[in-house]
């Protein structure tokens, strides 16, 4: 309950100096009248050669809120124009684009795009579940055995498979219920993390099937559970503040332990979710209280030394690329000191 008081007070007291704080969109000192889009080139890294606050790029570029859902494509090889005559400037992609190379391009458009943000740090997250309610898995497909009783499977071992019925699907992911996800503000458990441990093919349908592990990033084991391997979670959003207040806060730092802290291109879980307005391509500042210190100067004991709070402060952004009910998982853009669980969320 004390934690949930201080949180209201540091919105309270914190959200609308930093709305009135925003103005128009500030221009690097050092920001290109033109810039020609490399491979390898993200919305946000192009954004942040413009602007001080990257988040801020669909203002730039004008968009309305269908087009930040389906931002302009722009590819490899565009010159994006910075005109400095308009207030605030603004950003465009030049008619005319140079050349990377003599090869005609053969892949589809929409697949040489650049992305929103690095696809390396997400796309492990992208085509399966990172949340799943308590028991969810009960009801799911279970590894019964192993060929030749092997306690641990990796990739090329066989298991045998009970559940998969008729099923129509061919590939599937493995998983183990993981650790509760908890609210920092209420402590209910929000759900369970999934942890991926691998994926497998079916050989041969039946009670059990047989199925091939084809690769695996942990030991696979029986009762071990399965769920159909889906399309990846395509996010070419672009970055975007929410449109109202929204306040978080960071649950754990995906992959590590209770308490351990993330930097930039971490992965982090946020009690947030859809029911509570985030979607995806939403940007939030990092923020965190100022600590409770005693007064170095006092002559008295620590303990009835006069207090002194040191200044609460912002210090990175995280961009939100998996929404569900009420978790979210973002990636960590920018961090000037390291993102430890309990730390909040903000609108920017």
């Amino acid at each position: 309950m004390r934690k949930s008081i201080i949180f209201f007070l540091f919105a309270f007291l914190v959200y609308p100096s930093w709305v009135l704080a925003q103005g128009e969109p500030k221009l690097q000192e050092n920001a290109p009248d033109r810039y020609v889009v490399a491979k390898g080139d993200t919305l946000w890294s192009i954004a942040a050669k413009f602007l001080k606050d990257p988040w801020r790029w669909a203002e730039l570029w004008r968009l309305n809120e269908d087009q930040v859902k389906n931002p302009h494509r722009i590819h490899p090889g565009d010159v994006i124009v910075l005109n400095r005559t308009k207030s605030p400037a603004q950003l465009s992609v030049s008619v005319s684009t140079v050349k990377l190379s003599p090869q005609v391009r053969v892949e589809p458009l929409a697949a040489q795009a650049i992305p929103s943000i690095p696809f390396k740090h997400i796309e492990p997250f992208l085509s399966r579940p990172l949340v799943i309610e308590e028991g969810g898995l009960q009801k799911a497909p279970r590894i019964v055995g192993t060929q030749e009783a092997t306690v641990y499977l990796g990739a090329g071992g066989v298991a045998y498979v009970s559940g998969l019925g008729e099923s129509k699907e061919t590939n599937w992911h493995v998983f183990r219920q993981g650790r509760a996800l908890v609210d920092p503000d209420t402590n209910r458990t929000l759900g369970f993390e999934a942890i991926f441990l691998g994926t497998a093919r079916i050989m041969s349908l039946g009670e059990p099937a047989t199925m091939r592990i084809i690769n695996s990033s942990q030991e696979i084991s029986q009762g071990d559970r399965l769920l159909p391997a889906g399309a990846p979670v395509i996010n070419q959003f672009a970055p975007h503040p929410p449109k109202g207040f929204i306040g978080g806060r960071v649950i754990a730092v995906f992959g590590g332990l209770l308490n351990s802290e993330g930097g930039k291109n971490s992965v982090v879980s946020i009690n947030k979710g859809s029911l509570h307005g985030l979607e995806m391509g939403h940007v939030l500042a990092i923020a965190r209280t100022g600590a409770t210190i005693p007064d170095p100067q006092s002559t008295v004991s620590r303990d009835s030394a006069p207090q002194i709070r040191l200044p609460d402060e912002r210090y990175g952004f995280a961009y939100v690329f998996r929404v569900f009910d009420s978790v979210s998982y973002a990636l960590i853009m920018d961090s000037s000191r390291p993102v430890a669980p309990g730390d909040f969320l903000l609108t920017p």
